[in-house]
């Protein structure tokens, strides 16, 4: 399992060209108009229920998915990626944890922060 560091500013690109991967009623005007918004942004975002170690949910807390298409896998590969780590050891640890009911120490969300995001980008791919 790898973890990807990449920059700032192509996240931010990433949530700026981003379509929500389904129609949501109410948050797009019609099903045509969310196919056409979805072929046209090269990446699409998905918000799931976030989860604690234990793989419980987290109530109120949603975590996104974001994938890429076209032009945002150019500038991934290109230009965002600053540090790729193997962090296999961290996802067994976490894994004996769950299997166990012993929390890990360190627990690894506990360098988690809600990300800031503008307003802006929030409008866009915020439809919950």
């Amino acid at each position: 399992m790898l973890g990807v560091d990449i920059t700032r500013e192509g996240f931010e690109w990433a949530l700026r060209h981003a379509a929500i991967s389904s129609y949501q009623p109410g948050f797009h005007a019609s099903p045509e108009d969310w196919k056409r918004e979805v072929e046209a942004k090269p990446v699409r975002v998905q918000w799931d229920p976030a989860r604690d170690w234990r793989l419980q949910l987290i109530e109120g807390v949603r975590a996104i998915q974001i994938g890429l298409s076209g032009e945002a896998v150019e500038r991934y590969v290109n230009q965002w990626v600053m540090h790729i780590e193997d962090v296999t050891p961290v996802a067994r640890m976490v894994a004996a944890a769950v299997k166990s009911g012993i929390p890990p120490f360190p627990l690894p969300s506990t360098s988690e922060r809600p990300y800031p995001l503008a307003a802006t980008a929030s409008a866009e791919i915020c439809a919950h």
